[in-house]
């Protein structure tokens, strides 16, 4: 069984302050139930937050399910998100992707064996000027080759 911690539970408590709706705290509280939980988000979290918040889980699980944002399942330390979306297709997030699995022998939405790396896709990153590119934490990292892209993971530790 999940539960916040007393902080994790008082930051969800001061995002339902800072909205009219209780609805529009689900995002900041979502992110705050996938950092307490190791990086990801299960049924307990969602279970938690609509206790904490006092609204119904579907509503947690709707916006949960519609982001990409919010993992679903474990991922590595390092979570390796590229851009799929239109721009960044054309200008080689495919082979991008390709590349770095073969490299970390691993696939997409798989951990590799060391726990380090998860590589995954998602929607718009909002850099199609400088597509391809990826997001890993909060950085961003854009105009990248498979070797340029490989070269900043192999950078972190």
């Amino acid at each position: 069984m999940f539960q916040l911690s007393s902080e994790g539970k008082q930051q969800v408590l001061n995002e339902l302050k800072r909205y009219e709706s209780k609805q529009s705290a689900v995002l900041p509280a979502l992110y705050i139930g996938q950092r307490e939980n190791k990086g990801f988000i299960t049924p307990a979290v969602i279970q938690e937050l609509s206790r904490v918040m006092e609204i119904p889980e579907s509503q947690i699980n709707e916006v949960f399910t519609f982001y990409t944002m919010y993992n679903k399942k474990n991922v590595g330390k390092y979570h390796v998100q590229v851009c799929r979306t239109l721009s960044c297709m054309l200008n080689g997030a495919e082979e991008l992707v390709g590349h770095l699995c073969e490299q970390l022998n691993t696939r997409v939405d798989q951990m590799t064996t060391d726990g380090r790396f998860t590589i995954s896709e998602v929607e718009c990153l909002g850099s199609c000027g400088t597509a391809p590119m990826m997001q890993i934490g909060d950085k961003y990292f854009e105009n990248l080759t498979p070797e340029s892209a490989m070269n900043l993971l192999r950078t972190m530790k």
